[in-house]
């Protein structure tokens, strides 16, 4: 199954590899995802949309176990206040619905921030744009495709 995500990814020559999990009715937290695909929990990324009142909406991406700070977000994206987008909006906003919201063919282009652990892995997992399907690649590749910053976003 080709996502946009996927077909960006190919497009600009990144190589990848792809993981597969069952889904069910159920969300299941990027941890347990983590769990069945057999990867350390800290090398797989989330993707939370947030909202910050100067620049609108942002995506934050975090490590899986990692609890989003958000008055760091705030800082680092110049504005005073940011929150998460409540889980209803998420499919309107980014074309994604939530457990494969990704940075990578989403609606809109909205400015990311990745979390700085990101350079800690020589592979990093990320959502490839459907419930049930990773992708894997170098964080300096994800970096240059999303041209995400780094900076420190975690609890």
């Amino acid at each position: 199954m080709k996502t946009n995500a996927i077909r960006i990814l190919e497009q600009a020559t990144i190589p990848i590899r792809l993981l597969t999990y069952e889904v069910g009715e159920a969300h299941l937290p990027a941890e347990e995802v983590a769990q069945l695909l057999g990867l350390h929990p800290e090398s797989v990324f989330k993707t939370l949309v947030a909202h910050g009142d100067k620049s609108g909406f942002l995506f934050a991406v975090i490590p899986a176990p990692a609890n989003l700070n958000l008055k760091a977000l705030a800082q680092v994206s110049g504005n005073k206040r940011v929150e998460l987008l409540p889980l209803k909006d998420v499919l309107e906003r980014t074309g994604y619905v939530r457990g494969a919201v990704t940075v990578l063919g989403a609606k809109k282009a909205f400015p990311a921030y990745v979390d700085e652990t990101i350079e800690l892995w020589d592979e990093i997992s990320v959502s490839a744009g459907t419930r049930g399907l990773q992708v894997l690649l170098a964080p300096t590749d994800y970096l240059h495709i999303t041209q995400a910053k780094l900076a420190n976003l975690v609890e």
